[in-house]
């Protein structure tokens, strides 16, 4: 059997890039919401990679990869490391885990600077 029948027999999934991109989103226990702020992207262009209306740049495909932590190679092809498979290291979580920390602390920032002018408004 030659190199090429060797990799043929390795089967992709079968499913999508958007496919694979949800799947994985879901294994890692992540929203559309959570996927959009660590990537710097807008809610709709996730939702529209999931639904295969588009698909992410080269860039953003290897940070999507890191942040659901599979393989780039799985997310474009099926072929390889998928979220069963593969873990990102404890640093890699923990940095996603800080960022989103951050995010959090500014939104609560953000609502209390909101309700302190209320209450200047109302004296």
């Amino acid at each position: 059997m030659n190199s090429t029948n060797v990799l043929h027999q390795q089967n992709s999934d079968g499913d999508t890039i958007g496919g694979r991109i949800s799947r994985a989103r879901d294994a890692a226990g992540l929203t559309i919401t959570d996927i959009s702020n660590q990537a710097g992207v807008r809610k709709e262009t996730v939702a529209q990679w999931e639904r295969d209306r588009s698909e992410p740049r080269a860039n953003k495909l290897v940070m999507l990869a890191g942040i659901l932590g599979v393989s780039p190679t799985w997310l474009m092809t099926g072929l390889g490391e998928g979220p069963t498979e593969y873990a990102p290291d404890s640093n890699a979580r923990a940095a996603l885990q800080i960022a989103e920390i951050k995010r959090l602390q500014g939104e609560l920032s953000n609502a209390i600077v909101a309700l302190e002018r209320q209450l200047v408004k109302a004296e």
